[in-house]
């Protein structure tokens, strides 16, 4: 049987309105996490995206 692993990354705009992404990869646990912290810090837009792996979520333009 073979695992695969799935990463997350977030992107989200910050209090200040300017777009951002994780510079890392996390897992769903992970990412529903950090999501929480960020939604805590006043950012809008926060969405979770699956990356491939050796990937990182890209700001939107």
């Amino acid at each position: 049987m073979t695992i695969t692993m799935q990463n997350y990354g977030l992107t989200w705009t910050d209090a200040d309105g300017m777009p951002q992404a994780s510079a890392v990869a996390y897992d769903q646990a992970s990412a529903n996490r950090q999501n929480e912290k960020l939604e805590a810090s006043g950012c809008s837009g926060i969405e979770i995206v699956p990356v491939s792996p050796g990937r990182l979520a890209e700001t939107k333009a």
